[in-house]
């Protein structure tokens, strides 16, 4: 830099007085700038921030100085030594060296490792160039204006434990185009208290990691994104005898169907061209249900093939319109009660229902009364006379996960929420309109499906108990192939709740429905445990148990329906027809479904019996490893991060998406959240769902190169834990994105951790779409992005329609 220069200015002698003062007044301010400059060559790193198009002013987490690892990360693009890992800020004086070897140990197991490394040289820092100063607050506001306070400043380390920032790590902090001066925050207001002139004082993110696993109880600063050695353990190892088969492989290994998709060229440009959704479903546009061309090619519609998923070959890349009228969602638990009719604008359910208590309209509002067919008088009511019936059902401990067959508008799984239990439920896209739209506008998990001529997406015995409230499935046709189906899916031991007229009526068609619902649940060696009847609501319930052992199905004199063979696969789940047979029961004390799960809570935290130290885990550790640190992990990021340092107010979140679950840790995480959290196990990822259902959790399979079966704007949040980079290979990350935005609520968040190019490439697609971009970070070929939905569409788009 150049300053002042001394006491001579053009060749001209000043004046005694005036040389005297503007000499002492060029000393001053050339001392007092070399001191600012030593100042700034000796200050922690600081990321520059980035400023984008949006106005509504967001401040976000600010990152930890860091301290870059004396071991390269092979996995981070080879960026170098300077680019491996955030510092620890605490017990500077203890800090250990790396071992030499560290670079070569297995990625996975670093996890839990402590990060730390020795002092940088001196010379090598002053090779660094300085770093411009960052603005910076002490409290960051939501989307909705609230300011929450940040954790306590943490003091930075001593300036010969610093090192400064590499042009690839970088964190973007979204808010407006441009700040005015008067929020810039002067440099000298933000020391520390403890009188240290020479150090900015910055919130740090600290990820200190004792052995254990277990975070230093004394770090209270937040989490954006895991060091080097902590992000590497979401990275999949390369194991090829892996303990976990993927989805697809079982399904296409076990009914040789189809599972793959075109690869699709990666979508390179940062120009993209968006256009509305031209569908006769128009706001309530399903691509996988609504392909009319497909269903029209239908042969048969007998076993509602017409309502099963027929995809289009290619996946849109539009955007479903908004509703007229749209407005946010009504926040839990007020919207199990009552949601806006503008924005799921149908009656008729009201008026085929309305005496049952479903559905009514009133004003602005839809209001649901909490009743059904089956429990007019109220699904509370209705829940307690099962657990009288049948103690040993015990909602909320024994059983925890529950399937909901013809589900209609949920009441029967949002009140379950009260027993502590979860209920996936699902029902069909049918003439009774906008049933599964209504329960997840109301916050209430649910999807659109049918039981047709394909297995449910589910894997084999995991739901503990499976209820039908008068769902007039024809169970009894066809050798039983749709109970035979449930049977698959409920675990040994577990229950079947079936409440319908055939139990209580004598009508001839009843009675001849029960006497083949009985001869056919007596030969799957199902035992009638209970047969009740409601006073008041005036119906009965029969309710029967899954064996837990093979020895009844070995004393049967017949082989009807019969049992299937050794060779067929219980868990493939994906495009595999459905077939009238039984499979086995698991044999051996170590097998999965040979003994009932841990009570709840306790099952969530306990690592699934079946998991052990033979087994290859996800991330190439022993299973029961690998879940342990799995578990620690996202407690740690959502904890840390998700929930105390993006500004998300979570008292408006209800509906989440995991898109790429593994042993579901990111859901247990969210656990004292009110919210609940469908985790999706893509077809092509390690079969890891047995394990979340096991830990009082659900979910499903699901192809994401294809639409996901549900209505538009039906979920809060979607978390992507490095899905995206691997749809490149197989799909248009232009129409996955394209199903994130149908997906998403208005003001809904997306939170992605992916590699550094496709957290660019989300990025630019959402700045089209004219989202805002509350928080993108980058470290080496790691990165962090999340982003809110607008709650307009774009002008252009608008206008264009």
């Amino acid at each position: 830099m150049a300053f002042g220069r001394g006491g001579k200015m053009d060749g001209r002698r000043p004046s005694s007085s005036s040389s005297s003062f503007c000499t002492t007044t060029t000393v001053v301010v050339f001392v007092a700038l070399c001191l600012v400059g030593a100042w700034m060559m000796t200050s922690s790193t600081v990321f520059p921030m980035e400023i984008s198009s949006n106005k509504k002013p967001v401040v976000k987490q600010q990152p930890a100085p860091v301290n870059f690892g004396a071991s390269e990360d092979s996995s981070s693009g080879n960026v170098g030594e300077s680019s491996g890992k955030f510092e620890d800020t605490d017990n500077n004086d203890n800090t250990v060296p790396e071992e030499p070897n560290n670079k070569e140990a297995p990625e996975e197991e670093r996890f839990t490792e402590n990060t730390e490394k020795p002092e940088e040289k001196p010379e090598e820092k002053e090779q660094e160039p300085p770093k411009e100063r960052e603005e910076t607050k002490d409290t960051f506001d939501d989307a909705n204006g609230k300011s929450e306070g940040r954790s306590e400043d943490v003091k930075n380390e001593d300036d010969g434990d610093k090192s400064e920032g590499k042009k690839d790590d970088e964190i973007t902090n979204e808010s407006s185009d441009e700040k005015p001066d008067g929020e810039r925050k002067d440099d000298q207001d933000e020391k520390s208290e403890g009188g240290d002139t020479t150090k900015e004082e910055q919130p740090q993110i600290e990820e200190k990691v004792e052995e254990n696993g277990d975070k230093e109880q004394n770090s209270n600063s937040n989490e954006v994104f895991p060091d080097g050695a902590q992000s590497e353990l979401l990275k999949e190892s390369n194991t090829q005898n892996g303990s976990f088969p993927t989805q697809a492989a079982e399904s296409k290994n076990e009914k040789e169907v189809q599972a793959s998709s075109k690869t699709s060229a990666d979508q390179t440009s940062t120009s993209y061209s968006w256009k509305l959704c031209n569908s006769s479903a128009s706001t309530d546009y399903i691509p996988c249900l609504d392909n009319e061309k497909a269903i029209k090619k239908l042969r048969t519609t007998k076993h509602y093939e017409h309502r099963e998923r027929h995809c289009p070959e290619e996946p849109p890349t539009c955007l479903v319109p908004l509703p007229e009228g749209y407005k946010r969602p009504i926040e839990w638990p007020k919207s199990r009660d009552k949601v806006w009719y503008s924005n799921v604008p149908h009656t008729k359910l009201a008026e085929y229902k309305g005496h049952q208590n479903w559905v009514k309209v009133s004003g602005d509002y839809l209001l649901f009364p909490g009743g059904g067919t089956q429990f007019k008088n109220g699904a509370l009511h209705y829940i307690d006379t099962i657990q009288q019936a049948l103690p040993d059902i015990a909602w909320g401990k024994r059983s925890r996960v529950i399937l909901d067959v013809g589900c209609g508008v949920a009441s029967f799984g949002g009140y379950m929420f009260d027993r502590d239990v979860l209920t996936m439920s699902f029902a069909p896209k049918d003439e009774h309109e906008a049933q599964v739209q209504f329960a997840l506008e109301r916050g209430i998990p649910a999807i659109s499906a049918v039981m047709g001529t394909k297995r449910l997406p589910y894997p084999s015995r995991v739901f503990d108990v499976i209820h039908c409230a008068r769902c007039r499935v024809p169970w009894h046709i066809e050798g039983g192939m749709l109970l035979l189906e449930l049977n698959r899916l409920l675990r040994p031991g577990g229950y079947f709740v079936w409440s319908a007229t055939p139990v209580y009526q004598k009508l001839a068609e009843d009675v001849e429905i029960w006497n083949a619902m009985s001869a056919l649940t007596k030969s799957m060696c199902w035992k009638m445990v209970s047969k009740t009847k409601d006073k008041l609501n005036q119906v009965g319930m029969a309710i029967y148990q899954k064996p837990m052992d093979n020895s009844c199905y070995e004393k049967r004199s017949e082989n009807s329906p019969p049992l299937c063979k050794d060779s067929d696969d219980a868990n493939a789940a994906w495009n595999v027809p459905l077939e009238a047979c039984m499979h086995k029961l698991p044999v051996g004390s170590t097998v999965r479904g040979a003994k009932w799960p841990e009570s709840w809570p306790q099952r969530l935290e306990k690592t699934p019996f079946w998991l052990n130290g033979s087994q290859v885990g996800v991330y190439g550790k022993p299973a029961n490893e690998d879940f342990e640190a799995d578990n620690a992990h996202w407690k740690r990021v959502v904890s840390k991060s998700y929930v105390n340092g993006m500004g998300i107010d979570w008292s408006k979140v209800r509906n989440v998406m995991d898109m790429r679950a593994v042993y579901g840790g990111f859901a247990a995480a969210l656990r004292d959240q009110k919210v609940w959290v469908m985790n999706i196990v893509p077809i092509d990822s390690p079969d890891t769902l047995p394990i979340i259902y096991e830990r009082g959790l659900f979910g499903m399979y699901h192809d994401w190169c294809q639409s996901f079966s549900t209505y538009p704007r039906t979920y809060d949040l979607l978390h992507a834990d490095h899905l995206f980079s691997k749809l490149k290979k197989r799909c248009k990350l232009m129409a996955v994105f394209a199903e994130v935005d149908r997906v998403l609520r208005p003001q809904g968040k997306l939170i992605v951790r992916d590699t550094a190019d496709t957290i660019n490439e989300l990025e630019s697609m959402a700045k089209s779409l004219q989202w805002e971009v509350r928080m993108t970070y980058t470290k080496g070929n790691e990165g962090l992005l999340c982003v809110e939905k607008s709650m307009w569409r774009p002008k252009e788009l608008e206008a264009s329609t």
